[in-house]
């Protein structure tokens, strides 16, 4: 006989391996919403504390029912050991007092059975039969009262609580025992009842509370969706819609305020790198222009050495300037990054206004401009030699190019308590008003119809700022055409270890 191998079985929406044997991605879990959440929370709370106020209503109710089922059968008790103790025997008083529990209406049945020292029946409730004598507890001795009651159920279902407690004969003669029992269906029923409607309660208000829930999260959310709507509507280099602040919740509006702000700054960069962009183009055509054209017009005839000569030695000057903006670019980028450290050392910061003064003198003597130092005793600080150096050479070559001849350019340095100050103070032709708050940007210019200073490129007063940045200082300038320009460089004197690097 001959057997046949069943193929394997594979589940049947079980994807294939990959050929390459490569285990496939873990499945990402979408997060929940922020308003699924917010529901999840209202209505889990909601659930809490409703069920601790039905549970605890619950057990109220409970505990109110058995205890006044638990003073009602300790008040009959007392009563019978107070007939028992003055008669002997089946007396009739003791008789009524236990069938009258049994002729009485009530939703509670009242169960009372005497016994003898020996357990013999006395006297008990008709239909007593029920609850046979074993399946009561042990009787209380005779000072005892009985604080709880014990639960029993028949054979059919039937609920009692049930004590049993002893009662002195009079005049020594002996002890009897007492069992009572309370048919409790109503108060199980009542109970029963409420517990059900306890748990509707409980579903309908759980489910009510996500209804509400959801609702009071969407309404409360859609503010946020309104600026998510007008935040999707914001493109570069368009900017400008703003989200309004009027209607919003307070914590929202201030979200809305800073995120108008953050535009505010975008729009004001993007603005920025536009003029700068145009600017660098600016700039650099001309010395690429310059070049092109030297070299067009040396090729278009056979020339002398000499003129080669001349053209090349034109074109590296325009090269070099090329490369000096470039530079320049550079150092602004990395100036403009925040984990940009600089070396600090111990300087002088007279000795190094010097060696620049000593360094323009010949270009200012050429345009007839006198330059001037001063300083308030010796200034040390702990500052970037090179940066230092660099920044007051910008100063004073900017100063230099706006004074007119016959000018003066007075170099000042002082120290006041944690801040090392210089100042470049010229008789130049001043800046007006509209334009100071510009100065300092790159490739600006108070004048774009003037051509800049030999060398220059409109960069120098941006470099200046990003020094004063790096060294956690300021810049700060102040002009009246006609009468002259002061720039004023503050930085910190960096006693304190912590400014030796940039945070």
């Amino acid at each position: 006989m001959s057997s046949t191998t069943a193929p394997e079985a594979t589940a049947p929406d079980a994807a294939p391996a990959p050929a390459s044997g490569l285990a496939p991605a873990p499945k990402q879990h979408r997060p929940l919403s922020l308003a699924t959440r917010l529901t999840l929370w209202y209505a889990g709370w909601s659930a809490l504390l409703l069920i601790g106020a039905t549970g605890y209503l619950y057990w109220s109710l409970a505990t109110g029912v058995r205890g006044e089922t638990t003073e009602f059968v300790g008040e009959e008790i007392r009563v019978l050991r107070s007939i028992i103790a003055r008669e002997a025997g089946p007396s009739e008083a003791l008789r009524e007092e236990v069938e009258w529990e049994w002729t009485v209406p009530r939703d509670t049945p009242v169960y009372v059975r005497i016994l003898d020292r020996d357990g013999g029946v006395i006297m008990e409730t008709p239909d007593m039969g029920r609850l046979p004598p074993a399946v009561f507890p042990a009787p209380l001795s005779i000072d005892r009262e009985p604080a709880g009651l014990a639960d029993v159920h028949l054979a059919d279902g039937t609920p009692f609580r049930a004590t049993a407690a002893r009662a002195a004969g009079p005049g020594g003669a002996p002890d009897r025992v007492i069992q009572i029992a309370v048919d409790v269906t109503s108060h199980e029923r009542v109970l029963a009842v409420f517990r059900w409607r306890a748990l509707a309660l409980v579903v309908v208000a759980i489910a009510t509370s996500v209804a509400v829930g959801r609702r009071i999260a969407g309404r409360g959310l859609r503010r946020v969706r309104e600026m998510s709507d007008a935040a999707a509507r914001v493109r570069p280099p368009a900017l400008h819609p703003r989200i309004r602040v009027e209607r919003l919740p307070a914590e929202l509006a201030a979200l809305a305020r800073t995120f108008n702000s953050m535009l505010d700054r975008l729009q004001e960069s993007f603005e920025r790198q536009a003029r700068f962009s145009a600017d660098i183009a600016h700039e650099i055509r001309t010395p690429v222009n310059n070049i092109r054209g030297e070299a067009e017009v040396a090729l278009q005839r056979a020339r002398p050495a000499e003129e080669y000569r001349q053209a090349l030695e034109s074109c590296l000057e325009e090269c070099a300037r090329l490369t000096r903006i470039i530079d320049a670019l550079l150092f602004l980028g990395r100036a403009e990054n925040v984990e940009t450290a600089i070396g600090r050392e111990r300087v002088e910061v007279g000795e190094e206004i010097a060696r620049v003064i000593e360094f323009y003198e010949a270009a200012a003597a050429e345009a007839g401009v006198r330059l001037e130092m001063a300083r308030d005793g010796k200034i040390e600080a702990r500052v970037d030699r090179t940066l230092l150096q660099r920044a007051i050479g910008n100063l004073v070559e900017n100063a230099v190019h706006h004074t007119p001849a016959g000018g003066v350019v007075r170099v000042a340095g002082e120290r006041r308590e944690d801040t090392v100050t210089i100042e470049v103070r010229d008789t130049g032709t001043g800046i007006a008003p509209e334009h100071l708050p510009h100065v300092f940007e790159r490739f600006y210019r108070a004048d774009p119809s003037r051509p800049a200073s030999p060398g220059g490129f409109g960069l120098g007063l941006a470099i200046v700022k990003a020094i004063a940045e790096l060294h956690r200082g300021s810049v700060g300038i102040a002009s009246a055409p006609g009468e002259g320009t002061t720039v004023r460089l503050s930085l910190p004197a960096g006693d304190d270890e912590k400014l030796m690097s940039r945070p």
